[in-house]
């Protein structure tokens, strides 16, 4: 009998895309045309004169997915022809780009926005990470609530047939 909380589940699925000024406006259109959601955008913190970045200056916008998660992803994977490496792996989660989004099933190209590609992050989770996130009664998670990189890859295996170089 397997342990229903060791079950790994995909707990949110973020897209982002960095730039400035017209670059940035171009990235919102590009992942609200993607998901159909408001991206909010990022403010920088730090001061980069070699860039051009001072601080509270708008340098990139993020979109995070909650529902319908499985079959966006799979439209995502199906982008990089299925195919992850090993060192996109973290612990909790993966991450990898798509460098133009009219590779994306089913999305034409928009004048307006020209060839463009974002960062797309799956993070995983177990039953019961709530408990280290609330703010009344919190507890510790311990650490085999760590999603290990061997697990992320026999889950991506066996729910989405992913291939790992």
């Amino acid at each position: 009998m397997e342990n229903i909380m060791r079950e790994i589940k995909i707990e949110k699925v973020v897209l982002n895309v960095g730039g400035t000024a017209e670059a940035l406006e171009k990235g919102v259109k590009l992942l609200k045309l993607v998901t159909g959601k408001k991206p909010a955008k990022m403010m920088s913190k730090k001061r980069i004169p070699t860039w051009g970045v001072r601080p509270r200056l708008e340098v990139g916008a993020v979109v995070t997915l909650r529902e319908g998660l499985e079959e966006f992803l799979n439209r995502m994977l199906n982008t990089i022809d299925n195919t992850l490496k090993e060192k996109q792996i973290s612990e909790n989660n993966f991450s990898f780009g798509i460098k133009e989004y009219i590779e994306i099933p089913g999305i034409e190209y928009q004048r307006d926005i020209g060839i463009m590609g974002f960062d797309v992050t799956v993070v995983f989770k177990r039953t019961g990470k709530r408990v280290g996130i609330k703010k009344i009664k919190k507890g510790k998670i311990p650490k085999k609530q760590i999603i290990t990189k061997e697990e992320i890859i026999k889950f991506m295996k066996e729910k989405f047939g992913t291939e790992f170089i």
